[in-house]
């Protein structure tokens, strides 16, 4: 059993005395803090701090992280306030316990407020990221301990275990914890599948070892042969890691088990290249299957080189060579070679990339609107299958499986993804929305005043991109919706020839009061988006004024120039286009929505005078809107490409074509294009009408 004396003598082997002492001292704090607390095994209490601070001690921690972890529960726990650590100890101590506790609900209560704790996560992993490995020694003991525990909150420890402390393992790089995290998590989830695939892997290891040994010899004596050391054993597969590829590769135990995996440890860089040669001229190499991650290290800095080759009679056999160094880094991650100051200017390999992806969830953090929004953008992080490419200067991104450009640009700068108008991959354009795929080089095309598309968002993969997007958006539309407020404010105000300028202080403060707005600015947002009523706020605004138009302000037309924005939309179900008699629909939240004047979703709305107002085109619209026709036809070959044509030479651009087969010979086009106004769109069907097999041709109504 671990005591503290056994501890100290594991301590002294790589710590100061002076600095050992100080961890016996954070102990017997703790000891007497937590004095007569039991956990749920019946033991005394202390020995779980005294348990996370040795597995602590395993990746050669320093003692201030060490006397965190044995104080990690006493600030939550025991009623200690945070000054009294500082004052025993240090302010450094006391901050990196303070994190912890903060973190000791997470994932605990509905989804927001776990979000919350998430969010507390990450702001301490940035702040010093010793906070989260005390936190995952933490989790790890617990994990150790988790059958004390009843049915229903083993089974949600677990599940969070699998879901976030097991990828946030990985993408510090500590695989040991990681594969733990997984065994552990997978027991204690799904007890009878990790049983059953438990007593197959020890029925398949029986008649895999003569294999194995035979492999194994054969690997030894071509690398003796060629005078390279280094040292060969045969890696076992977890039983996490086999569930998972059953279920997400839909393989079956056998064809897993097939494949024989060994690792092998060199004494340089060098050295692994000639071995990846060697083990190449020994058996032969499955083509596509060789990765060289000591070249374009992970992201978490694992380095490795990987290759599969047909071994004796066919078997396949995954071979990984690294370096001593590599493993270690492999293995315990950002703790295999400790470095702690943020600013360290040699911070470098999985410390420099945890650090850098740490930033970026500071980035992630400060521009998510709200915490489940934040979460599910960290989430996709944690989950990497990467992607290496290039910057026109040789500098190497990676990405998630499945990211575009516009990921790209974000990932070398915000201001450069909001301002993002095209891009070229390998020197040719290419589209915003394409895959990218390793080795390419991404080029990024950019224009002042340029912003973020929407549509974007439909397929951007990283939470950087995503976060991004929609914290400029909001931006946008925050502005967009203070001019449109202005304009529909002012225009209020003229029926009552009146103006901003002209309002009364106390007025408007009356108003914002009532409304629980802060800034005039805010009451401008509010009416843009539809929240607040132009003409309503007016009246109030003019309360003292002894005489009001009697007019109804909604009818007064407002004019829509095709420049508003996010808070102007134009309905998809009638596609009002200019020269169509429109209205407008004020939907909270969104702004004004224009329909057309005889679109069928309006007629209730009528009724309704405070949802709807009277609009029309300003004579300057300058701008493309989408039209959809419905066209009856013969059917014959190439008609499509005639119909594209056609409407391509009219100037207008075609969106979307769809067909449907009536019967033989006839057939239903519906075609969506853009156009200008109502003039171009006669002249584009004009152009349709001399196609001789056209029988009709209908705007299309939804």
């Amino acid at each position: 059993m671990l005591t503290i004396d056994s501890f100290t003598i594991d301590l002294r082997e790589y710590l100061g005395d002076d600095q050992v002492e100080q961890v016996i001292t954070a102990y017997g704090f703790a000891e007497s803090a937590h004095k007569g607390q039991k956990r749920k095994s019946g033991e005394k209490y202390i020995n779980h701090p005294l348990a996370v601070a040795a597995i602590l001690s395993e990746m050669h921690m320093d003692h201030q992280c060490l006397m965190a972890a044995l104080l990690h529960d006493v600030l939550e726990d025991t009623g200690v306030p945070k000054h009294m650590l500082a004052q025993k100890f240090d302010e450094e101590v006391a901050d990196l316990v303070d994190g912890v506790s903060k973190l000791r609900n997470m994932f605990q209560t509905r989804a927001e407020a776990q979000a919350e704790n998430f969010q507390k996560m990450t702001l301490a992993m940035a702040k010093d990221i010793r906070v989260i490995l005390v936190k995952i020694a933490d989790r790890l003991h617990n994990m150790r301990t988790i059958d004390y525990l009843e049915p229903e909150r083993k089974k949600r420890v677990a599940k969070e275990t699998l879901e976030i402390y097991a990828p946030i393992a990985n993408r510090l790089g500590m695989n040991n914890i990681r594969i733990e995290f997984e065994e552990l998590g997978f027991k204690a989830l799904y007890p009878l599948r990790s049983d059953m695939i438990g007593k197959a892997v020890r029925r398949a290891r029986g008649n895999r070892k003569e294999v194995v040994s035979k492999v194994l010899a054969s690997i030894e004596a071509c690398l003796k042969q060629d005078s390279l050391e280094a040292d060969v054993f045969g890696r076992e597969k977890h039983l996490y890691s086999i569930y998972d590829k059953m279920r997400s590769k839909r393989r079956s135990f056998a064809e897993i088990m097939d494949v024989y995996a060994f690792r092998i440890i060199a004494e340089s860089v060098d050295d692994c290249y000639r071995i990846l040669g060697a083990v190449h001229n020994l058996y032969k190499p499955v083509a596509g299957r060789f990765k060289d991650y000591i070249a374009i290290p992970k992201a978490n800095g694992y380095q490795s080189l990987h290759t599969t080759l047909f071994g004796m009679h066919g078997i396949p056999i995954e071979i990984q060579i690294r370096t001593f160094e590599m493993e270690m880094v492999a293995n315990n991650g950002i703790a295999g070679h400790w470095l702690y100051k943020a600013n360290d200017e040699s911070s470098s390999g999985s410390h420099k990339r945890a650090r850098e992806w740490m930033k970026g969830l500071l980035e992630i953090q400060q521009s998510a609107g709200n915490s489940l929004e934040f979460i599910e953008n960290v989430k996709i992080d944690l989950f990497p299958d990467e992607v290496y490419v290039f910057s026109p200067r040789g500098d190497i991104y990676d990405f998630v499986q499945g990211s575009t450009p516009v990921d790209f640009a974000y990932a070398v700068h915000t201001d450069i993804g909001n301002t993002c108008v095209a891009c070229r991959i390998d020197r040719r354009f290419a589209p915003l929305s394409a895959t990218l795929e390793s080795g390419q080089t991404i080029e990024i095309v950019t224009a002042p005043g340029a912003q973020p598309n929407p549509a974007w968002l439909s397929f951007v993969i990283t939470g950087k991109a995503r976060s991004g997007i929609r914290h400029a958006l909001k931006n946008q539309q925050l502005n967009e919706s203070v001019s449109l407020g202005r304009r529909l404010l002012e225009r209020t105000l003229n029926v009552e020839d009146s103006s901003i300028d002209d309002i009364d202080p106390d007025q408007l403060e009356k108003v914002l009061t009532d409304r629980n707005l802060t800034s005039f600015d805010e009451l401008l947002e509010a009416i843009g988006l539809g929240n607040q009523m132009a003409y309503v706020i007016t009246r109030i605004l003019l309360a003292n004024k002894e005489e009001l138009v009697s007019q109804p302000l909604s009818q007064q037309p407002f004019a829509i120039m095709g420049t508003e924005g996010l808070v102007v939309t134009y309905a998809k179900c009638c596609k009002p286009i200019p020269g169509d008699p429109i209205l407008g629909h004020i939907s909270a939240g969104k702004g004004i929505v224009i329909h057309t004047d005889s679109c069928r979703n309006m007629h209730d709305l009528r009724e309704k005078p405070d949802e709807t107002m009277s609009v029309r085109w300003d004579p300057e619209v300058d701008q493309d809107f989408s039209v959809e026709l419905r066209i009856e036809l013969e059917h014959v070959k190439g008609i499509i490409a005639v119909l594209a044509s056609t409407i391509t030479n009219a100037d207008a651009n075609v969106e979307r074509i769809n067909m449907d087969e009536r019967d033989a010979k006839l057939s239903t086009v519906n075609i969506v294009f853009s156009v200008r106004d109502r003039v171009h769109l006669a002249h584009v069907i004009k152009r349709l009408r001399t196609i001789r097999v056209i029988s009709k041709i209908l705007r299309a109504r939804s």
